[in-house]
């Protein structure tokens, strides 16, 4: 019989633990939970499910934890979960087939991983980075030691496995805003001289534009500079970087800055974002008109990078009050409208 290892790694999470074990707890084997310092009682909410506890000094690296989760396990195949993931009646049936079918394949037929859909991502309580409310994640593992954490964030397991996409899916109920400190962490891999891979680098960018506050774009200047006179980086990245630093020079307004790297992007197709940094520098300077043709490009000329709501209801909502400033109300109520619906068909 196949038997699972569910492992977490947690701190302060006595609102959402309890919920997101008493899900899983009737299809796992052993429960392990490595703890990086909580101060309520979610030590004590994990040993009443009869996990196995384990303290872990944290050190600002996710893939360091949960590497040292996945040691703990003895279970054929280990189960990685955060603390604020539920999955329903429904989803936990599916995800008990699953187990009763693995038990049931030949050794040399084994899944090395399990994929399950990770819903929820934009309809938390705080602002989500993601642009997307569903996706396919890597969440069950065969106990291999080939399966190594990497990356101190945005953690993610590097092998190359049988993977069965299934169609479990997992709500993420986001009650927290994680990006003060995901943007800490950034700094301090950069600080260390840590190689940041174009992926990972897709992810600082999007968490700066997203959810970065104005010191932390400031402080990410330097590296995104780097990123653009770097002879190796894609056009990809170095249009990435070139969004965050003009957004940066907007809110300081250092308009040559701005214009400098805004041009960078639009030799090379101009993204949604950068029509909207564009047309919020217009707007900030009492130009409506000029505005609205940036904003209008962002929403359906051009394609975002970053952050979905450039090419949506960002550029439309703009519009609308472009239109309002230049005194055509029926203009923009229409725009409302179409971000408004916008927003609904994002959500459907």
């Amino acid at each position: 019989m196949i038997t699972f290892s569910l492992c977490m790694i947690v701190k302060n999470e006595e609102e959402n633990l309890g919920k997101c074990i008493g899900c899983l707890k009737d299809l796992m084997d052993e429960i392990i939970i490595v703890d990086t310092g909580s101060t309520d009682k979610t030590k004590e909410i994990a040993r009443s499910f009869g996990a196995n506890i384990y303290d872990f000094e944290w050190i600002d690296d996710f893939a360091a934890a949960r590497n040292y989760a996945f040691s703990k396990a003895t279970c054929d195949y280990i189960y990685s979960a955060d603390a604020d993931e539920v999955i329903d009646e429904d989803n936990i049936k599916e995800f008990a087939r699953i187990k009763e079918a693995l038990g049931n394949l030949e050794p040399d037929q084994m899944i090395d991983i399990v994929q399950m859909y990770y819903c929820g991502q934009t309809k938390g309580k705080e602002k989500s980075v993601y642009n997307f409310d569903k996706e396919l994640r890597p969440k069950l593992f065969r106990r291999l030691r080939t399966f190594i954490w990497e990356n101190s964030i945005h953690e993610q397991v590097r092998t190359d496995p049988i993977i069965f996409d299934s169609e479990i899916e997992i709500q993420h109920m986001q009650s927290e805003n994680h990006a003060s400190r995901d943007l800490a962490i950034f700094r301090k891999a950069i600080d260390s001289g840590a190689v940041i891979s174009s992926k990972l680098l897709d992810f600082y960018a999007r968490e700066l534009y997203m959810a970065g506050t104005d010191k932390d774009l400031k402080a990410a200047e330097e590296f995104m500079i780097a990123v653009t006179e770097s002879d190796t980086a894609s056009v990809e990245d170095i249009r990435k970087a070139s969004i965050i630093l003009a957004k940066s020079a907007r809110i300081s307004g250092d308009t040559g800055k701005l214009m400098k790297f805004a041009l960078k992007d639009v030799s090379s197709g101009c993204a949604s974002e950068m029509c909207c940094e564009l047309g919020d520098y217009y707007l900030d300077n009492n130009d409506p008109s000029e505005a609205s043709l940036w904003f209008y490009n962002a929403a359906y000329e051009q394609t975002p990078m970053l952050d979905i709501h450039t090419g949506g209801d960002r550029p439309l909502l703009s519009l609308s009050k472009c239109y309002k400033l230049l005194g055509n109300q029926e203009m923009s109520d229409e725009y409302a409208r179409k971000a408004n619906e916008w927003n609904l068909g994002k959500e459907i």
